[in-house]
C-alpha cells in the first residue's frame, strides 16, 4: 500500500511538471533557439514596399531635400536594424557607437514576427517624420501611409499567433519612439526641413570675394541650409567633413578654372541627345516631380534588393547603411559647401564667357526655367550621395553588380523616364555626377570631389561593425 501511495503521488508530480512547463511554453512564445525564425526565413517584400512608400511621400514634402530625407532614412534604418538585430545571426548592434542612444532590448528567447516589427518601425517613424505634409495639399500621401500601415497590420494579424503580433508591434513601435526622442536630440538636425533656411550654428557669412557664391532666380534668393554641416553624423568624424580645396579661382582664360566653367559653357550649347538623357534621368531636383537625389539611391537600393531576392536580412542591413551613409554624405557635403563658398557655372558663365547663357534645368510643372538649386556648388550632393551609396550598396551586393535602373520607368510627365543599364553602382555614380554638368549646374570639379568624398563617406560606414 506504501509503495501505491508513493507511485502514485510520483506519477502526480510528474503531471503537474508536466502541465506548468506546456503553460509557462504556450504563454511566453519560447522557442528552442535551433528551431527559431530569423529575418532570413522571411523575404524583403515588407522593406521593399515601404521603401516604395517613402519614396512616394518624400517626393511631394516640402524641405526634406537635400539633406533633410537622408536623415529620416538613417533613423528609420537603424530603428529597423535594432529592432530585428536579435533576429539576424551573425550581425551585431551598432548603438554602442552613439552615446545618449538608449534602445529597448528585444527579448533573444522570444520568435518575433519581423515583419511585423518592421511595419511597426516604419509606420510610426515615417507619420513623426512627414507630420507637415498632413498640412499641404498633399496630405493624402501622409494619410497612405498610415492605411498602408493598417492594412499591413491587418494581414499580419491573420498569419501569426495574438501574442506573437502583440509584441512584434509593441516592439517596434517601442523602439520607434526611443529613435525619434534620440533624432530630437540634433539640435541641427531636428525639424530643420520646417526652415530650409533657418541658421542654428550662425558660422556661414556671405562671401564678398570674387567667385563667392551668390543665389540665382528662379527660387529662393537665400542660402538654404547654410548650418547642414553640423548636423549629427552617423560613421564619419569631424576631420572628414571638409573635403579637398577647390581649384583656386580665376578668370584667366589659360586657368583650369575658366576651363572648367568653359567646359560647362560648351556642353549645354552642344548637348547631344543621349547627354541631355542622362542629365535629367539623375535630376531628382524638383519638389512635386520626382523623389529628391539622396533617397534616388534608396530606389536603387531596393531594386537591387528585388534582383537578388534578397531576404529579410540582407534588406533590413541595406537600409540601414544606405541611409547612415547618405545621411553623413549630405553633412559633409553641406559643411564643404558652405566653408568653400564656390559660385555656381551660371554666375560665372555669365559673368565672363555669356552674359545671355542659362542651365537648362526646368519644372514642367511649375514652368520655371534655367534652375540652379539656391546652395553653393562645390562639391556637388549629387556626386557625394551617389559615391556614398554606390560604396555601400557595392559592399553587399558587389562591385560588379549589373542593374537596370528603371526608377521613373513609364512617366511621361518629365524628361529622363527611360531606363539605362549599368554594369556596377561605380558606373551609376560616376553618370550621375557627370549629369550636374550637362544640366548646367556644376562645374567638374563639384562632381569629381564630390564622388570622391561620398565614397570616403560610404568607406566609413562599411567600417562599422556590423557583423560578429
Amino acid at each position: 500500500m506504501k509503495n501505491f501511495h508513493t507511485n502514485f503521488f510520483k506519477v502526480l508530480a510528474l503531471l503537474v511538471v508536466v502541465i506548468l512547463m506546456n503553460a509557462c511554453n504556450n504563454g511566453s512564445n519560447t522557442v528552442d533557439p535551433k528551431t527559431q525564425k530569423t529575418t532570413k526565413d522571411f523575404d524583403s517584400e515588407i522593406i521593399q514596399s515601404w521603401n516604395n512608400k517613402f519614396l512616394e511621400i518624400e517626393r511631394y514634402a516640402p524641405g526634406f531635400r537635400p539633406g533633410p530625407a537622408p536623415r529620416s532614412l538613417a533613423y528609420i534604418g537603424l530603428a529597423c536594424y535594432e529592432a530585428c538585430i536579435t533576429g539576424m545571426p551573425g550581425y551585431q548592434s551598432i548603438k554602442g557607437n552613439y552615446p545618449g542612444l538608449v534602445l529597448t532590448a528585444p527579448d533573444p528567447n522570444f520568435e518575433y514576427h519581423y515583419p511585423t516589427v518592421i511595419n511597426a518601425v516604419y509606420g510610426s517613424l515615417v507619420n513623426k517624420f512627414f507630420a507637415s505634409l498632413g498640412t499641404t495639399p498633399h496630405a493624402d500621401k501622409l494619410l497612405g501611409a498610415y492605411t498602408f500601415t493598417t492594412a499591413n497590420f491587418t494581414k499580419f494579424k491573420t498569419e501569426v499567433p495574438v501574442e506573437t503580433f502583440d509584441k512584434s508591434r509593441e516592439l517596434g513601435e517601442k523602439i520607434a519612439s526611443e529613435i525619434y526622442d534620440y533624432s530630437k536630440t540634433d539640435l541641427v538636425g531636428h525639424d530643420h526641413h520646417l526652415d530650409p533656411f533657418r541658421d542654428n550654428i550662425g558660422k556661414y557669412k556671405p562671401g564678398t570675394s570674387a567667385g563667392n557664391w551668390v543665389p540665382t532666380a528662379p527660387g529662393p534668393l537665400k542660402p538654404m541650409f547654410p548650418d547642414w554641416g553640423y548636423a549629427r553624423r552617423f560613421a564619419i568624424s569631424e576631420s572628414d567633413l571638409l573635403c579637398k580645396a577647390p581649384l583656386p579661382y580665376s578668370e584667366n582664360k589659360n586657368s583650369q578654372f575658366y576651363t572648367q566653367g568653359l567646359e560647362v559653357y560648351n556642353t549645354v550649347k552642344t548637348l547631344t541627345p543621349d547627354q541631355r538623357a542622362y542629365g535629367f534621368f539623375w535630376s531628382d531636383d524638383l519638389l512635386n516631380l520626382t523623389f529628391s537625389p539622396g533617397p534616388r539611391w534608396l530606389a536603387i537600393g531596393t531594386q537591387a534588393m528585388k534582383q537578388v531576392n534578397a531576404k529579410l536580412d540582407v534588406a533590413i542591413y541595406t537600409n540601414a547603411k544606405v541611409g547612415l551613409a547618405l545621411n553623413d554624405a549630405a553633412v559633409s557635403c553641406w559643411f564643404s559647401k558652405y566653408a568653400y563658398n564656390v559660385e555656381r557655372p551660371e554666375s560665372y558663365i555669365k559673368r565672363t564667357i555669356d552674359a545671355t547663357w542659362e542651365p537648362i534645368l526646368y519644372h514642367p510643372q511649375t514652368g520655371d526655367k534655367g534652375i540652379t538649386p539656391a546652395f553653393p556648388a562645390y562639391p556637388s550632393g549629387h556626386s557625394t550621395m551617389g559615391g556614398a551609396a554606390a560604396e555601400v550598396l557595392s559592399d553587399i551586393f558587389g562591385y560588379s553588380f549589373a542593374m537596370t535602373d528603371r526608377c521613373h520607368e513609364g512617366r511621361n510627365d518629365f524628361e529622363g523616364s527611360t531606363p539605362r543599364a549599368f554594369n556596377s553602382f561605380y558606373a551609376m555614380a560616376d553618370e550621375n555626377g557627370v549629369s550636374r554638368i550637362t544640366l548646367g549646374v556644376h562645374f567638374r570639379m563639384d562632381c569629381e570631389e564630390g564622388v570622391n568624398q561620398g565614397k570616403a563617406c560610404g568607406r566609413k560606414v562599411n567600417q562599422l561593425k556590423w557583423k560578429k
